[in-house]
C-alpha cells in the first residue's frame, strides 16, 4: 500500500448500474504536506478487447453500436464503431473475450494472443482493460453476431479492409480509444 495514502474511507454514491463510490483520504505531497481530497471513481469491473484481424485478406471485424455517453457529450448519432469488448463478469479475460468475440461478431476465435493491458481513464474509472489479438477466417463464422438480446444489445458487425479502418481512425470516424490502440499496435507490427 502506498504510505503516502492515509485515512482512506468509501461512500457508496450508487449502485444502479454498477458502482460510484466517493473515497475521502489524505495523500501527502512532494513536500511532505499533508493534503484531504475527495474523490469519485466509478466501478464497473474489469473488461477485455480484441482486435480480430485476417492477414490474408488484409481486414479486420469491427462493431458498431449505440453508446449514450457519447451521445450526450456531441456525437450527434451516437454511434460508434469500435473493436469487439466486454466485461470480465467472472471470467478470466481469454475466456470473456473469446466469448465476447462470438456473441458480438459471431466469429468463434480458438486462440488469442493478449498484447498488454491498460487502465482506460485513470482519473475516474478503476476499470483494467485486458487487449488481444486474434486472426480469423471465414471459416470461424457461426452466427451472425449482434450481441445479447438479454442484454438489450443491438450490434452491427463490419468487416473492413484494415486500411480502411485506419483511414476511419485518420478522419475521426473511429473514437474509440481502445479500437485506436488496437489498430495502431497491428499497423506497428505490420499485422495486415
Amino acid at each position: 500500500m502506498n504510505k503516502k495514502i492515509r485515512n482512506l474511507e468509501k461512500t457508496l454514491l450508487s449502485d444502479n448500474w454498477y458502482l460510484l463510490n466517493k473515497y475521502s483520504f489524505e495523500y501527502q505531497n512532494f513536500e511532505g504536506d499533508w493534503h484531504y481530497q475527495e474523490r469519485e471513481a466509478y466501478d464497473r469491473g474489469n473488461g477485455a478487447t480484441i482486435l480480430l484481424y485476417n492477414s490474408k485478406k488484409s481486414t479486420v471485424i469491427l462493431t458498431r453500436q449505440f453508446r449514450l455517453p457519447t451521445y450526450i457529450n456531441g456525437n450527434s448519432d451516437g454511434m460508434m464503431v469500435e473493436a469487439c469488448a466486454g466485461l470480465l463478469d467472472g471470467d478470466n479475460a481469454e475466456d470473456c473475450i473469446k466469448k465476447e468475440a462470438e456473441e458480438e461478431t459471431g466469429f468463434r476465435i480458438s486462440s488469442v494472443e493478449k498484447i498488454f493491458e491498460a487502465y482506460m481513464s485513470p482519473g475516474t474509472v478503476t476499470e483494467i482493460l485486458h487487449f488481444f489479438l486474434g486472426e480469423y477466417d471465414d471459416s470461424m463464422k457461426v452466427s451472425s453476431g449482434g450481441g445479447l438480446a438479454e442484454e438489450q444489445e443491438n450490434i452491427e458487425v463490419l468487416e473492413v479492409k484494415f486500411s480502411e479502418a485506419l483511414e476511419m481512425m485518420a478522419s475521426g470516424e473511429i473514437k474509440d480509444a481502445k479500437t485506436i490502440m488496437l489498430l495502431q499496435y497491428a499497423q506497428l507490427h505490420q499485422l495486415c
